[in-house]
């Protein structure tokens, strides 16, 4: 397989393809981060958006993703596309995006989503089920008939790659692997034994 020599529009492609074949959020990630006393943790998130400068998600940054990223702002992620036989690796540091950035996501939202980011105090202990819903509620009846705004703990990170891995399952377990490095703006590529 050929590789190009930027990990970017290797990236825009792959992810094209995993569009058109995994039946299920091809822009599903895992999304590492490392706590303050340096315990990892792991979750499943949504890539919402990839450029040359990195790839973007959004939560809730009062999250216990949040607070990692607040302590220690790096982070690793991995998409694996079992219809396609493929995974992609990124490790990076991390930043907060800047606000107009946040507020364009997040009135792209289904406006459910938007009153969900409002209710869902996530991370924190949840009493029942039952005052989750009652909450949701409460803000739907709260912000009828007029826009909702983005909650002030609500936004997104821009994880910015150092290294990109690309794996591709072969027969024999003889995968191809290629990894490219940044190094002084510019990216270097190395092909990896699987």
């Amino acid at each position: 397989m050929e590789f190009n020599c930027d990990p970017v529009p290797q990236f825009a492609a792959w992810f094209a393809e995993a569009e058109m074949h995994e039946p299920n959020d091809p822009n599903a990630m895992s999304l590492a981060t490392v706590d303050v006393n340096g315990a990892p943790h792991v979750r499943i998130v949504l890539c919402k958006g990839f450029d040359a400068a990195g790839l973007r998600f959004f939560t809730n940054m009062e999250s216990n993703k949040g607070h990692d990223l607040a302590a220690h702002p790096h982070a690793a992620v991995c998409f694996h596309w079992k219809s396609l036989s493929r995974q992609v690796r990124a490790e990076g540091t991390v930043q907060k995006l800047p606000a107009a950035e946040d507020d364009a996501y997040f009135h792209t939202r289904h406006r459910d989503s938007q009153i969900g980011a409002w209710a869902s105090q996530q991370s924190r202990p949840l009493e029942s089920g039952i005052k989750l819903t009652t909450e949701f509620h409460q803000i739907k009846n709260k912000f009828t008939d007029q826009a909702i705004p983005r909650p002030p703990y609500w936004g997104g990170y821009l994880i910015i790659p150092h290294r990109i891995e690309f794996w591709q399952q072969r027969p024999h377990r003889l995968h191809e692997r290629m990894l490219y490095t940044r190094e002084n703006g510019e990216w270097q590529q190395m092909r990896l034994y699987p």
